[in-house]
């Protein structure tokens, strides 16, 4: 996570017109509420939710949707909030499913999981969804218009490579505010790499969870620091007890994978690594505690790097400037493919693994490249920024982020 004072900056910016615009095309394609038999227009999360999932969940699916169809940042994150706060102030019970008996047994040492009907939130959202656009159409809120403090260029590359599946997640979320209807005067956004192994499961989990447990942290604005540890706890403490649950179970043996019993339900066997989310069968020696730092920006900062192993086993931290710098030279001051040579670098020194690259650019590239690149120091080239856990330069997740 960054956040920064307030900077000018228009590149982020959703003009009137645009957002009536894409309002208008968007109630075009969508003109009104789903039916009982129509299809949701977007992959519903799963079968079942838990309650303390269904937040975080509907706002990926809305950011995933709205993404789709080209909606302006501060635009798609605003809609994502309002239609997700509806939904989550209407009475969840009537998608409550009936806990299996099971799951009753299994959760004998803890308060029952209830759990509700992925399918049936998801439609009842995408009606929400049309309800705020309609409104909206009408009458824009004023606080929908007001884009965030500062500008960020983020260039992101992610391949497979070698590998039979691509396993890693990674999140560039600028308009985080807008999204979880923070209005304190502090500037976020959130940038995280998520290294998957033996499954994407808990990758894509932390992807979709970590931030937004953060975001419900009543100190995020004076620590981020503990905000964001407590946030992977919570999250750790969310998968496993997801992880458990004979709907995920059947999900996964369909989708080919496989469950087994270790002391506890593992997802497509065990991988040993020092901090994870997941592997309570390797606990305590494998924490749940993120390592997490806070570092204040003093402007003076180029950029930050996050990747995963796939790079950093290959390109070390020290190299990172000239190779960006290099990049910056051949490209005429243009950072938008930074993060696709990267990751050519790294495959071309021998990279087999599952590669993910992403370059947040604190300041222009154009004057980088005018002025030198000042990232030889710590900051930069470790991949280290403000409010940002130090691994995240290079998280493993076996069940999500492991030791910097």
């Amino acid at each position: 996570m960054a956040s920064g004072a307030p900077q000018k900056s228009s590149q982020m910016a959703c003009g009137a017109e645009e957002t009536w615009g894409f309002l208008d095309t968007l109630l075009q394609d969508f003109p009104a509420p789903l039916s009982p038999e129509s299809p949701v227009p977007w992959k519903a999360p799963g079968t079942a939710l838990s309650q303390e999932e269904v937040e975080a969940e509907l706002a990926e699916l809305a950011v995933g949707f709205l993404g789709s169809r080209d909606a302006p940042l501060p635009l798609a994150a605003s809609l994502a909030r309002e239609a997700v706060s509806r939904l989550l102030q209407t009475d969840l019970s009537e998608f409550r499913k009936l806990p299996r008996q099971e799951e009753e047994e299994e959760e004998e040492e803890e308060t029952t999981v209830i759990l509700l009907d992925a399918q049936g939130l998801a439609r009842s959202f995408f009606n929400l969804l049309w309800e705020v656009t309609s409104q909206w159409q009408k009458q824009v809120p004023p606080t929908t218009r007001t884009p965030p403090q500062r500008q960020w260029l983020v260039s992101v590359h992610a391949i497979r490579n070698t590998r039979r599946k691509m396993e890693d997640r990674h999140v560039a979320l600028p308009a985080f505010n807008q999204l979880f209807g923070l209005s304190d005067p502090v500037d976020r956004a959130y940038f995280a790499v998520f290294d998957g192994h033996g499954g994407v499961d808990a990758a894509r989990y932390a992807a979709v969870h970590v931030h937004a447990n953060a975001a419900r942290q009543p100190e995020l604005p004076t620590d981020p620091e503990g905000a964001l540890r407590e946030a992977f706890r919570l999250t750790d403490r969310m998968f496993l007890r997801k992880a458990k649950r004979e709907d995920e179970k059947a999900r996964i043996e369909a989708l080919g994978g496989f469950v087994s019993h270790m002391d506890c339900w593992r997802v497509n066997g065990t991988l040993a690594v020092s901090r994870a989310i997941g592997d309570v069968f390797q606990k305590p020696y494998v924490s749940g505690e993120a390592d997490v730092a806070s570092r204040e920006l003093t402007g003076s900062e180029d950029y930050l790097l996050l990747a995963c192993d796939g790079f950093f086993d290959f390109v070390p931290h020290q190299e990172v400037a000239g190779l960006v710098q290099s990049h910056l030279v051949r490209q005429q001051g243009s950072g938008l493919r930074a993060a696709e040579e990267l990751v050519a670098e790294a495959r071309e020194r021998g990279s087999h693994d599952n590669i993910t690259v992403m370059v947040v650019f604190l300041r222009d590239p154009q004057e980088l490249l005018e002025g030198g690149v000042q990232g030889s120091g710590d900051s930069q080239a470790n991949g280290r920024s403000c409010d940002l856990p130090p691994g995240l330069s290079e998280p493993q997740t076996t069940e999500a982020p492991r030791r910097s």
